[in-house]
């Protein structure tokens, strides 16, 4: 990655040594006497130069069009020409992966959490029609494991392969004082660019429009502050079995990354009729889906009409979490919602689905105040099947 070297965040200071200074009193080897090296202030630069090395293949494993995604130079560059667009407006995306991360550092599984990282980017560039193009990410940590950022930095590569863009770039950064031993946070930067004709906003969008939804894995990255005061409350440990989730221990089962909608929503795009797309990440459905809406348009969405993971049943039984505010904190089990044409459903039910995903068709848009809302009604999060 670009800036490959952990740096301290700390405030430094470079030393010029003018004429007369004594600089016989410096030890030779920089650590004798009383002599500090980096190493001794909690700094490896020998860790961080094995996880550079470490990480080369897994950044060029997601070379693209356009990309040079060769690691150590200051700056990444991007040819926006030779990944094929004449009229490109550019689409940005930044992001983390919030308290999820507590549960892979306390259980020690550090593989799924990279993807969750580019999930939350991407995902939010192609809602604009826009194609990820690269990401940078940036790994700050209080010691560095190499063992635990190479994971860590595969499933970022793993989610960039998913989602069609390149690895260009980013900053490790080995911070003691900051963070505890152990601890680590996580930030990613996705650019991704649509024609200047094709960029979608939701502008389109009249009453009759079709809502569709987009399946989720499961909690996806959001919420986990009230995720781990409810596991907490619950008496389990993350190493226990899972009763929501038959042979996986309860870190497992929330450590099931975010789903990625790219290639999916572009494929939908391709088909024609896409008026909008909504990401459905912390606010829910409630508040989210409003966000691509004109207004005077509302969206209703039927409840009935889609799957229910069973963790979120788990989850607002055991937080006794009332159903408005388990719709407007976690996804209930759709990830993406797409607003199409009616005449254009068909079609586009069709592409998503060849793609992968699990389409619903939940409710419609309707005309009503100038403020657009989304109401969802007949939610049940104990209903596993959907109602069609």
């Amino acid at each position: 990655m670009v800036q490959p070297r952990r740096r301290e965040k700390s405030a430094t200071r470079e030393t010029t040594l003018t004429k007369g200074a004594a600089i016989s009193s410096f030890p030779e080897n920089g650590r004798g006497g009383n002599g500090l090296s980096y190493r001794d202030a909690g700094v490896d630069i020998d860790a961080g130069d094995a996880l550079v090395e470490a990480i080369k293949p897994l950044a060029r494993s997601t070379m693209r069009p356009g990309a040079d995604t060769e690691l150590g130079g200051f700056g990444a560059l991007f040819d926006l020409r030779a990944a094929g667009f004449t009229d490109p407006i550019l689409v940005s995306s930044t992001d983390g992966v919030g308290t999820k991360l507590k549960i892979a550092i306390d259980t020690g599984i550090h593989d799924f959490v990279g993807i969750d990282l580019v999930a939350m980017c991407a995902n939010d560039l192609v809602v604009q029609g826009a194609e990820p193009l690269l990401f940078l990410d940036y790994f700050a940590t209080g010691r560095l494991s190499v063992e635990a950022g190479r994971a860590i930095v595969a499933g970022i590569a793993e989610g960039c392969r998913q989602a069609g863009c390149a690895l260009i770039g980013g900053e490790t950064a080995e911070m003691p004082g900051m963070y505890a031993d152990g601890d680590y946070d996580l930030a990613g930067f996705c650019v991704g660019a649509a024609e200047r004709a094709n960029v979608i906003t939701g502008r389109t969008i009249r009453a009759g429009d079709v809502i569709l939804g987009l399946a989720s894995h499961g909690v996806h990255s959001n919420g986990f502050s009230l995720v781990r005061r409810i596991v907490e409350r619950s008496g389990l440990s993350f190493a226990d079995a899972a009763p929501f989730a038959p042979g996986k221990t309860v870190g497992e089962a929330l450590l099931v990354p975010t789903r990625i909608y790219v290639k999916s929503c572009l494929a939908a795009i391709k088909a024609g009729g896409v008026k909008g797309f909504a990401h459905i990440t912390g606010g829910g459905m409630t508040e989210n889906v409003p966000r691509v809406l004109p207004k005077g348009l509302h969206a209703m969405i039927d409840g009935r009409r889609f799957p229910v993971p069973t963790v979120f049943a788990w989850l607002a039984e055991q937080g006794g979490v009332a159903l408005p505010e388990m719709l407007r904190t976690f996804n209930c089990g759709i990830g993406m919602v797409v607003v199409v044409a009616p005449e254009a459903v068909a079609a586009v039910t069709q592409a998503l689905e060849a793609a992968g995903e699990a389409v619903y068709d939940i409710g419609r848009i309707e005309a009503g105040a100038e403020d657009p809302t989304c109401v969802v009604s007949g939610f049940d999060p104990r209903r596993t099947r959907a109602e069609r």
